[in-house]
């Protein structure tokens, strides 16, 4: 590996889940770009003895120290708890410092010393328990940035799928379908076609109700909201269509008839891409002002520790950054 650019940040994730496995893996195998972690020395250190991998620890002050090389992880220390930190179980401690790993990731990468964000999953519930109110990675990564209008997109190598809304309840959901989130969407979503190398992206929009409403029987807002939204992008020269039934949408995408589908809550997005497989999905934050990728899985707390954990979707999201820095991105099979 050669430093030609500044290496990606690699957030380690909650130290007592998968994170500190799949990372160590990750680069026991060779990360397929130059990459510094921000987590916590120790407990990449027990992970690797868990796993017998050998690999060299070392702590640097900074990703603008990073040397790279083969059996090298090179990490900036931001926590340091205890080695005997338990496996699998929600702790504040862990919480709180999965929390600092990524504002010290994002303090990297807007200064420039580090290329894109590459995050291991985090625990909700023990950030919660720390006091950290965040739904997610991607409401921590907005309001960091400073960016509003974003969305969280999920994608493998057969559909690319973009939120309307993301981590709120199903009820809230329905409530957030307004003309302008809609509108955001479809636009964030053809951005997003745009990152990805694709000149004039094919985006489709999933309705909100059984068959898209049937022109009204079942319910009023594929036709009142979401339609007039698709036409308004339509008039600013973006290729979309629907609102189009849910049922259908996702085979139609992987039938290569979109480029991405626009799905109206977590759910109906997240389940068709989930149903794929987790070892190629990637999470990715469409709108920030810089590129962030993300498993596309838990902290599986139940097998933490036990050295069984795959880094696959943590090296498809790695390589999913270096992509989307080149302007490239995920081409369909």
């Amino acid at each position: 590996m050669c430093m030609t650019q500044p290496p990606m940040g690699i957030t380690m994730g909650d130290p007592a889940g998968i994170g500190p496995e799949i990372v160590v893996k990750l680069f026991a195998e060779g990360p397929p770009a130059p990459a510094v972690v921000f987590g916590d020395a120790f407990l990449l250190r027990r992970a690797a003895k868990i796993l017998g991998a050998p690999v060299e620890i070392v702590e640097i002050e900074s990703a603008r120290a990073a040397r790279g090389g083969a059996g090298r992880i090179e990490v900036i220390p931001v926590s340091r708890l205890p080695e005997d930190l338990p496996f699998g179980r929600v702790d504040a401690r862990a919480g709180q410092a999965a929390f600092d790993y990524i504002t010290r990731a994002i303090d990297a990468v807007q200064a420039g010393s580090s290329s894109a964000i590459v995050t291991a999953p985090i625990s909700k519930q023990a950030m919660h328990e720390a006091g950290i109110d965040y739904p997610g990675h991607t409401e921590i990564l907005a309001e960091r940035a400073g960016t509003r209008d974003y969305a969280m997109m999920l994608a493998n190598r057969e559909l690319r799928v973009l939120l309307v809304s993301i981590h709120v309840p199903l009820s809230e959901a329905v409530a957030m379908v307004t003309e302008e989130n809609e509108l955001r969407a479809i636009r964030l979503a053809h951005r997003a076609g745009l990152q990805f190398g694709i000149a004039r992206p094919r985006v489709g929009v999933a309705g909100l109700n059984p068959h898209a409403g049937e022109g009204g029987m079942f319910g009023h807002e594929d036709g009142a909201i979401i339609a007039p939204a698709v036409a308004q992008a339509r008039s600013e020269g973006i290729e979309v269509t629907g609102p189009l039934s849910g049922d259908t949408i996702f085979m139609r995408a992987r039938q290569g008839e979109f480029d991405v589908v626009v799905a109206q809550y977590h759910d109906q997005g997240l389940i068709p891409v989930k149903y794929l497989g987790l070892d190629e999905g990637v999470n990715i934050t469409v709108g920030l002002p810089f590129v962030r990728t993300s498993v596309d899985h838990g902290t599986a707390f139940e097998i933490a520790g036990k050295g069984t954990a795959s880094a696959a979707s943590l090296r498809a999201a790695c390589e999913q950054a270096m992509l989307m820095i080149k302007g490239q991105g995920v081409q369909p099979k």
